[in-house]
């Protein structure tokens, strides 16, 4: 995450997906004195989701984004569970309007395979708003696992979750943990993979992958490494 404050940007489907895959992540880098931002792709459709749930929902958000030290965060209010409704370009067109205003450096987003497809659609999204064009800031793309989506998806190769990269989060996980339970409308007691115990043990599972007492696993996507003159170059 280097030494010069950068800003980061965490794209979730739904409230509480950027806590369960990178909470752990957010903290480190709020503590970096990186900025963290939030994009909240949807909002629950009102033949299943009353105005009160959603409000109950937005209100436990903001109180984990503040244990987590989170800059900013936006809704995109676009329907779910029916995000495959949407034509794909209005999804990409307001994350990049997102991008181009807070310019993060590192983008991450939700897997591709995970068994909700709302996560897919936000994935792709999130890929064409972040191409390596001219003017640009992205330069690393990462997708994170979410419990209770990821692991219950179909084991095929094409989408099944193969950790790359391997980030350490002890010294964050208990706030990673707190985070999540300010989600109480969204926490469910063990064995559901929604719990404060399930969170607590993959990440104990992924950081001794990488002999590491605790971590955050993800899929690299896209890292761009340049000089700093090619950098100049393009955004310039």
């Amino acid at each position: 995450m280097g030494t010069d404050t950068t800003s980061v940007l965490v794209v979730a489907p739904h409230p509480d997906d950027e806590v369960l895959g990178c909470g752990g992540v957010m903290a480190r880098h709020a503590a970096a004195g990186d900025l963290v931002y939030v994009a909240v792709v949807g909002r629950g459709i009102p033949e299943k989701f009353s105005d009160e749930s959603v409000a109950r929902s937005r209100a436990e958000l903001a109180e984990a984004h503040r244990v987590l030290g989170v800059s900013d965060c936006r809704f995109l209010d676009f329907p779910v569970p029916r995000l495959d409704t949407v034509p794909g370009h209005e999804l990409a067109d307001a994350l990049t309007r997102l991008i181009a205003e807070w310019q993060p450096h590192t983008l991450y987003l939700p897997h591709h395979g995970d068994i909700h497809t709302d996560h897919y659609h936000v994935h792709t999204a999130g890929l064409v708003s972040a191409r390596p064009l001219a003017g640009c800031p992205v330069r690393r793309v990462l997708a994170y696992e979410t419990l209770s989506e990821t692991e219950w998806a179909r084991p095929t190769a094409d989408t099944v979750f193969r950790p790359t990269v391997f980030v350490d989060i002890e010294p964050y996980l208990e706030c990673k943990v707190g985070a999540m339970s300010c989600y109480e409308s969204k926490l469910l007691p063990p064995p559901h993979p929604r719990s404060t115990e399930t969170i607590r043990a993959l990440a104990r599972l992924r950081g001794s992958t990488a002999h590491l007492a605790a971590a955050e696993a993800f899929m690299l996507v896209r890292e761009i490494l340049e000089t700093t003159a090619s950098r100049a170059d393009t955004v310039g």
